[in-house]
């Protein structure tokens, strides 16, 4: 084991490609860390049934897509561990320990879980959801990780994990690492191009969301479509100007530079000219990246044994955090022979 501070993140196979916002937001900042960190990167397949599981070949599909885009974005399983969630039991294990410890106004206070039951009602929503923060902590912990790279929207269930792991170190002594947000410098936040007041996401329209796997006319025509404003004037501001700067932020972000350098560089240009720009950019990276998918894609077999090896180096973490915890909670060992 390594003397370098170890970090975990995870991502929910969730859709059949990656978009532009999740790889500028934190896959990127997963890709710089391998060689800073002892890195595991997950591939939450248990998290992704918590509102609306997809069909059994179609979850799998999706499980294999997200690996093998996470490895085309630059993930080297020699640098770093991929696993698949589900294929270490310990998560599941961990989390049971874990929500008996948790109280119920605790889990009940999580935003996405009000912000589920709210647009459509708590009784229509399952107990997977209500406890998958708990999960997640159980997720960090198993691992003993010192960060976590979170944004803003999953601060919440880092405090809840921080809270877990100090209440438990509390009460049965020294067992989790309470584990600290890392926040990249590099991360960009990208928005939705029809609606800039919103993140891009996978569960935005399709028009204003980029997927890394769209072909380059798909591509160009998204992003000559996006929102802007009226006035003509190629200038960075975030609060006057959302559509405009967020094209100016993914520009930057595809060429190594700041939004304010892009500026610069389209003064007294016409927001066409940006627009071309920022497509090319994004293409320039997505069908290499599209290519080099496919590729991976067209071998199961090699990408299941890449995440089986994965899912072995985790569990030299995994096994020993569970039971530890299980000895000190007091259940009883199984015998041996």
């Amino acid at each position: 084991m390594t003397s370098q501070s170890r970090v975990l993140s995870g991502i929910q196979p969730t859709g059949d490609s990656m978009q532009l916002g999740n790889y500028l937001g934190a896959v990127r900042n997963w890709v710089s860390m391998q060689d800073g960190y002892e890195a595991y990167y997950c591939v939450v397949d248990l998290h992704s049934i918590t509102i609306e599981a997809p069909e059994p070949a179609l979850l799998r599909q999706r499980t294999r897509i997200v690996a093998a885009q996470l490895l085309a974005a630059g993930l080297d399983p020699e640098r770093c561990t991929l696993f698949v969630q589900s294929h270490r039991p310990e998560h599941t294990q961990l989390s049971w320990v874990l929500e008996c410890i948790t109280g119920f106004g605790e889990a009940n206070r999580m935003t996405q879980f009000k912000d589920k039951s709210a647009k459509s009602g708590v009784d229509r929503q399952g107990v997977g959801l209500f406890t998958y923060p708990i999960l997640q902590a159980a997720d960090i912990l198993l691992y003993q990780a010192n960060y976590v790279p979170v944004g803003e929207d999953q601060r919440q269930h880092l405090e809840l994990t921080r809270d877990l792991a100090q209440r438990f170190n509390a009460k049965y002594g020294q067992t989790f690492t309470v584990p600290d947000a890392f926040i990249g410098t590099s991360a960009a936040k990208i928005l939705d191009l029809q609606d800039p007041s919103a993140k891009m996401s996978k569960s935005r329209p399709d028009a204003g969301t980029i997927y890394l796997a769209d072909d380059p006319a798909a591509i160009t025509r998204k992003i000559k479509r996006a929102v802007t404003d009226a006035d003509g004037d190629i200038r960075y501001d975030p609060e006057t100007k959302p559509g405009l700067s967020n094209l100016l932020a993914i520009h930057a972000a595809m060429t190594g530079t700041t939004p304010a350098k892009v500026e610069a560089g389209f003064a007294g240009q016409g927001y066409g000219q940006l627009k071309a720009a920022v497509a090319d950019s994004v293409v320039a990276f997505a069908q290499p990246f599209a290519s080099r998918t496919r590729e991976l894609l067209e071998d199961p077999a090699e990408l299941d044994r890449i995440l089986a090896r994965g899912a072995e180096r985790a569990r030299a973490l995994a096994g020993p955090t569970l039971a530890d915890t299980y000895d000190k909670v007091g259940f009883l060992a199984p015998a041996v022979g």
